[in-house]
């Protein structure tokens, strides 16, 4: 019986997909989810101009649809099928072996890319364990994105190879120029990507130790990690966010940024939130700015967090009042918490200073982060436009603000990125 074995048997939406048995050499395997999407093969061709690794390498496309599809989209769905096996035929020395499969409209409650790309990356883990390959790794593209050329040599070096590293978030960047869409779908992307890398910054600043993107389109998980965190969950949105929340505690969670992923900028109304849904939000307001959390929000996490040392050395009577001291909201937001009954617990399962603060993100983690985010917006806080908020982070930073047009701001964000 091999590693994973025994949670296939249980924990997966459908029998084997797949007959061909795969390469024992493979290493990577990219799960692709698509619902009527008529322009895929810019997405394959992508792949296939990209160096290629030393391991075999494969793609696994689920075509798919909810039960209510339109008759449109299923004919589009049957127009992708034979679009992409007739690439096939044309590119017979690709790299990869590339498998396109026509789920239908799988008769699963609440059905949606969250459970098709489930469908995949459990695919991927049988087609794994099969080869008994528990460091394979599981990539997550979107039908819609292309690649850096170096995508597949980024994940073999630094996440295959390293036996110290078990998932990453891949590094991505929207297009946010160009004559493919209208300009207002630029400017929309463009503020909701400011967005995505302003709360990555603001985050890091307040000392919060676990700052990951969450991109469904950019997660790579190791095969073995994969069926730890007891695989995909089955939502029908989110599930990206949710997933990597699991991953990050285990450890050996990075940011992948040697390599890039390219999404869509384009709207969409087939998830209710997300890239896709924020722009169509966005251009049905005709391109209003996007508003997010307010940086006093991060400042008074940033003091909350510094009080941790603290925290750790007094007991419960002085606890109180320490907690006089705290920013208003996070004074309010914790009353909610029960937050001392938890502190005590903490501290009752640790012995020095670097475990308790392990066991304090543990529970103060990433949901309990937006909690809060949404909590003090309702009670103390009001949002503010991305690129009030991106420049006033800057100065809490002691970054030089100067810029001349907001457009140099994203850059500036994907830059501190990329030089972490």
């Amino acid at each position: 019986m091999s590693f994973a074995t025994s949670w296939l048997e249980s924990g997966t939406l459908f029998p084997l997909l797949i007959d061909e048995a795969p390469d024992k050499s493979t290493g990577i395997i990219v799960v692709v989810p698509a619902y009527d999407e008529p322009s895929i093969i810019e997405m394959i061709d992508s792949l296939a101009l990209c160096n290629q690794p030393l391991c075999k390498t494969e793609v696994i496309i689920i075509i798919n649809a909810a039960l209510n599809a339109s008759a449109e989209s299923l004919g589009n769905n049957r127009d992708t099928f034979n679009t992409i096996e007739k690439w096939k035929k044309k590119n017979t020395k690709c790299f990869f072996r590339i498998y396109a499969i026509n789920l239908g409209t799988p008769d699963i409650k609440n059905w949606g890319v969250g459970l098709a790309r489930k469908a995949g990356m459990d695919e991927a883990a049988k087609r794994f364990n099969l080869i008994d390959k528990p460091d394979g790794i599981i990539a997550n593209l979107d039908a819609d994105c292309t690649v850096r050329k170096n995508y597949f040599v980024s994940l073999e070096n630094e996440l295959l190879k390293r036996k110290d590293r078990k998932g990453c978030s891949i590094y991505f960047e929207h297009p946010v120029t160009g004559d493919r869409f209208p300009v207002k779908v630029y400017d929309a992307i463009y503020q909701y990507e400011l967005h995505l890398r302003y709360l990555f910054q603001a985050l890091s600043y307040t000392g919060f130790p676990n700052v990951f993107h969450t991109v469904g389109s950019s997660i790579a998980i190791k095969c073995l990690s994969y069926v730890k965190a007891g695989g995909m969950n089955r939502r029908q949105a989110g599930e990206d966010f949710y997933f990597v929340q699991k991953l990050v505690p285990a450890g050996g969670y990075f940011s992948l940024n040697s390599t890039a992923v390219y999404p869509s900028p384009r709207a969409s109304e087939r998830v209710p939130f997300g890239t896709g849904a924020a722009v169509g939000k966005m251009l049905s307001e005709n391109g209003n700015n996007f508003m997010t959390y307010n940086p006093l929000a991060f400042r008074d996490l940033y003091l909350f967090f510094e009080y941790l040392k603290k925290i750790f050395e007094r007991d419960n009577e002085e606890l109180v009042e320490l907690s006089y001291g705290f920013p208003e909201s996070i004074k309010i937001f914790l009353e909610e918490q029960k937050w001392l009954l938890k502190i005590t617990e903490i501290k009752n399962n640790t012995a020095g200073f670097v475990s308790f603060r392990k066991r304090f993100f543990d529970w103060f983690n990433m949901f309990k982060v937006v909690k809060y985010l949404n909590f003090s917006h309702k009670s103390i806080f009001k949002k503010i436009p991305v690129s009030l908020a991106a420049k006033e982070l800057m100065r809490y930073m002691k970054m030089d603000v100067m810029i001349e047009k907001d457009m140099k701001l994203l850059q500036i964000y994907r830059n501190m990125e990329k030089s972490d």
